[in-house]
């Protein structure tokens, strides 16, 4: 079910992803509050439509100006345990990994999820992309949907 939010202009692309941070300082005394801060803090989301239409808004936060965007949480590529990889499956992230130099850290801490919530798997995508997880586990790589 898509969302309709503002944005920086310079952002609004269809297919572009974000995760949503929140009220900036700048946003205090805005009268587009209410429209700008209606997502969820922390969730990963994608831009799925543009509303050509709308009036560019002036903004404190970008310079450009804001506009009006379909939005829609988008699913999260991410690492789990090899043993539950079933796509339909609901599964948790391991955990936090302090190997920042391995090239599946951006998939065992993704951005735009919580390691205490569980989600339902969408998609087995297959190996990560690491040779070796310096933490001893057995993972594979998946695309996260909310449940």
């Amino acid at each position: 079910m898509s969302t309709v939010t503002l944005i920086g202009d310079r952002l609004a692309e269809v297919g572009r992803e974000f995760v949503y941070r929140g009220e900036a300082a700048g946003c205090e005394g805005c009268p587009y509050r209410s429209q700008c801060l209606n997502l969820t803090e922390g969730r990963r989301y994608r831009i799925t439509g543009i509303r050509e239409n709308a009036q560019l808004l002036d903004c404190a936060v970008h310079d450009a100006g804001v506009r009006a965007v379909e939005v829609e949480p988008a699913t999260i590529a991410a690492n789990i345990d090899s043993r539950g990889a079933y796509a339909g499956s609901k599964a948790s992230l391991e955990g936090p990994c302090p190997h920042t130099e391995c090239p599946s850290h951006e998939y065992c801490v993704p951005e735009g999820a919580d390691f205490d919530t569980e989600y339902r798997i969408v998609s087995v995508e297959g190996e990560p992309p690491h040779d070796h997880c310096h933490l001893d586990r057995s993972l594979t790589l998946v695309e996260l949907g909310e449940d």
